[in-house]
């Protein structure tokens, strides 16, 4: 959570793409980091984003059987 901050903080890109993932949201998604998918969230990150293995930020939450994020997102 806290290098994500810094990240942010230093003007990282919250719905870059790229990689397996696709962007941040749908990693943090995938691995149930919930309060970091709120930090993307609020700086700005699409929830409809689509790329990746997963899809989208909701999709890469049910593979990873997280239903906190699943209910955030």
């Amino acid at each position: 959570e806290k290098v994500v901050e810094l990240l942010l903080q230093k003007g990282a890109d919250p719905n870059a793409q790229s990689g397996d993932y696709g962007n941040a949201l749908q990693a943090a998604s995938l691995g149930g980091h919930e309060q970091v998918v709120k930090l993307l969230l609020d700086k700005g990150a699409d929830l409809n984003a689509q790329g990746g293995d997963y899809g989208n930020a909701l999709q890469a939450a049910s593979e990873g059987g997280h239903e906190q994020v699943m209910k955030l997102l």
